[in-house]
């Protein structure tokens, strides 16, 4: 970040700090976080004494305001009722969605004031193609990308969607609701502060085929501490909710004692193409099992996967496994997507491990109940992260699983926790019931 200064009379602007401001309105925080430091670049700096007009009821727009400090009023002229007099403080604005070439309504500084200007010609860096991106246009991003872009109805609401090329299941996959609903929440912080924790209930099943709506609520906004809930609705009642908490980068102590387990590197296992394609031409394995591995479609995940073991859902095995995952093609620089992808990708396999001493001559099943999550250090998705997850107990038809992510230098990056309802489905060797 750079460390150029502007100076308006006596005051000094340090253009991190105007990022910093740019960010907490909340008519801005939607954008790409790289939009700020355009729009920090172009802003014009104005001030004003107590009494003096900001604007005028009948002249031009000078383009859209931030009120940086002071207080000013707005009033229209052809109601001067004093019940509807309107107040501007900090982070407040003026100008946006101007239909018309001139102010409608006076607007009055009624102290010193300071104001933020963006020029009518910059107008356009208020709308990205992306919440994520603010130079690149979505054909080119990468398909995790894609589901985790949201449309923006207001500030605190925002819709997601299922598209058509993601992974297909009965229901909206548990991750795609985590990361959506923290996409929404990060979408309303100033990009100072970073996600450090998200505590998440799955309620409903969701619905492939219809718009998810996020609805934001500003719990809390401190210094250094921001908190949002989010819940997620569709067919008009709430079927997931999510609460966040985000941290402004700080120093502070450091230590680590879980260790990374040893485990092959990625470079040296097979992709979930790879392990396809041996199932289909093993001599070992029985044709008819080859046969009906051939004849099933295989969808590239958003996510590659690579198992540091053997993974089955049909043979007993122990409540623990290892995989390495990242996101496929390059991510967009906003460090917000980079967690929300390994959020999207954490419920991908977690509440299965729980079911693993259990698979023995059955068909079994688990379901998300709630997910919590701790991010402890930057972390990049679309690199290499290790998965460890392990399954301490499972007890009254739910199961417990914890995990760990690490990344190539054996950091700890995450902690998790999920508890999941499991069941069994139906036995293996069950006689096929009859059509008639």
């Amino acid at each position: 970040m750079g460390s150029w200064v502007f100076i308006v009379g006596n005051i000094f602007f340090i253009v991190g700090s105007v990022i910093e401001f740019l960010g907490q309105v909340p008519l801005l925080q939607r954008l790409p976080s790289s939009s700020h430091r355009k729009i920090a670049d172009v802003v014009e700096v104005k001030h004003y004494e107590s009494g003096e007009y900001v604007a005028r009821d009948g002249e031009p727009v000078a383009g859209l305001c931030f009120i940086w400090d002071g207080q000013a009023e707005v009033s229209d002229p052809s109601n001067a009722d004093d019940g509807n007099r309107l107040f501007l403080k900090k982070y407040d604005y003026f100008g946006h969605g101007s239909t018309g070439s001139t102010h409608q309504v006076n607007v009055v500084a009624l102290s010193t004031l300071t104001c933020l200007i963006l020029p009518n010609k910059y107008r356009c860096l208020l709308q990205p193609k992306s919440i994520w991106n603010a130079d690149e246009t979505p054909e080119n991003f990468s398909l995790v990308e894609h589901i985790l872009h949201l449309e923006p109805l207001d500030v605190n609401i925002f819709r997601g969607f299922t598209p058509p090329d993601a992974p297909a299941f009965k229901q909206v996959f548990g991750g795609q609701f985590i990361g959506q609903a923290l996409a929404a929440a990060s979408k309303t912080v100033d990009c100072f502060k970073r996600l450090h924790s998200l505590h998440a209930t799955f309620i409903l099943r969701g619905d492939n085929n219809v718009p998810i709506i996020y609805q934001v609520d500003r719990v809390r906004d401190g210094n250094n501490f921001a908190t949002r809930t989010v819940e997620a609705k569709q067919h008009g009642s709430v079927i997931f909710t999510l609460i966040a908490s985000f941290q402004k980068e700080q120093l502070g102590f450091e230590h680590q004692t879980a260790s990374v387990p040893l485990v092959p590197s990625p470079e040296t296992l097979l992709s979930m193409e790879e392990l396809q394609e041996r199932h289909m031409t093993d001599p070992r394995l029985p044709m008819e099992y080859r046969i009906r591995v051939a004849s099933k479609k295989f969808v590239p995940w958003p996510i590659e996967i690579r198992f540091c073991e053997k993974y089955s859902t049909r043979e007993e095995s122990k409540p623990s496994f290892n995989y390495w995952f990242r996101a496929r093609g390059k991510l967009s620089d906003d460090p917000a997507l980079h967690r929300c992808v390994v959020a999207y990708a954490s419920d991908l396999i977690f509440a299965s491990v729980s079911l693993n001493p259990h698979r023995k001559g059955i068909i079994a099943s688990a379901l998300s109940l709630d997910h919590s999550m701790w991010f402890h250090r930057p972390m990049k998705a679309d690199d290499w992260l290790l998965y460890v997850i392990e399954s301490p107990t499972a007890y009254g038809g739910r199961g417990f699983v914890t995990g760990r992510m690490y990344n190539r230098k054996g950091e700890l990056v995450v902690s998790l926790t999920q508890e999941c309802r499991i069941r069994k489905v139906k036995d293996l060797q069950e006689p096929p019931k009859s059509k008639l």
